[in-house]
């Protein structure tokens, strides 16, 4: 069995995508692996990139120069798809991380996985569904940064005398309300899933075939967990714990 710690290499398209998305990003692909190999793309003379200068050294970012060729031409993508596929057949990346909303690069995600390499994509919400689905796993960083914000807000609050305890309390999180698709994806996935005699799917199964679809992710509705979604639907699922897992089952 192979215990080495994953190798992650995260490309950023920083014309593309938000700066301070960087620090929950790496939190993410930290399930993947250890994000040795950190490179951010761009044209550093535009004051448009000024606040990604701000997070090279803070975050260990290799700022990859890249000059506008041509007006109205961005050679970034290019210089990004290069460097991933040299960093493919190196063999020394288990997984990769591209960091954009740009839907140029739909053929190197889809280039990666067919060598069964994981690619989790990281962008805004107008990202396109093309680039979306070809990779592994799409999560919006929008949804990343309000989320992280929120759980800053919990860990740093103070708790003075007379104030409840810090578990007791709840800040308000930024949510994004559960529409009647994901509630359809997720009654597939139960559908799909083995039930027992009562009608109960085992949460761990169906979130297994409900990530088969790449853009599905629970982060993007601000929730850290697939049950806490869920519970979410209201009364379109019961949820159920039987000692140390979960199970599900779809109400209508």
């Amino acid at each position: 069995m192979d215990n080495r710690l994953k190798n992650i290499a995260l490309l950023i398209d920083a014309d593309n995508v938000k700066a301070e998305g960087i620090d929950p990003v790496l939190t993410v692909l930290a399930e993947l692996g250890q994000v040795n190999i950190r490179r951010a793309y761009g044209n550093w003379a535009k004051p448009g990139l000024t606040n990604w200068s701000k997070h090279t050294h803070r975050y260990g970012l290799q700022p990859v120069q890249q000059f506008d060729m041509t007006r109205g031409k961005n050679a970034t993508d290019m210089a990004m798809t290069i460097d991933a596929i040299d960093l493919l057949y190196d063999g020394k990346v288990d997984g990769f991380g591209i960091m954009s909303s740009d839907s140029d690069f739909t053929p190197l995600a889809t280039r990666l996985r067919q060598d069964g390499i994981t690619v989790y994509g990281f962008g805004d919400s107008k990202t396109p569904e093309a680039f979306r689905t070809a990779c592994t796993r799409f999560i919006e960083v929008d949804a990343l940064i309000a989320s992280a914000s929120s759980n800053e807000e919990v860990e740093t609050d103070g708790e003075e005398e007379n104030e409840a305890p810090r578990s007791s309390r709840r800040k308000p999180s930024a949510k994004t309300p559960v529409d009647q698709e994901v509630i359809d994806l997720l009654g597939a996935a139960w559908k799909a899933s083995r039930r027992d005699a009562q009608g109960f799917a085992q949460l761990g199964e169906m979130g297994k075939i409900a990530n088969n679809r790449s853009s599905f992710d629970v982060r993007n509705f601000g929730y850290r967990r697939l049950v806490d979604l869920i519970e979410a639907c209201g009364q379109q699922f019961q949820v159920e714990r039987r000692d140390d897992a979960v199970y599900v089952k779809r109400l209508r």
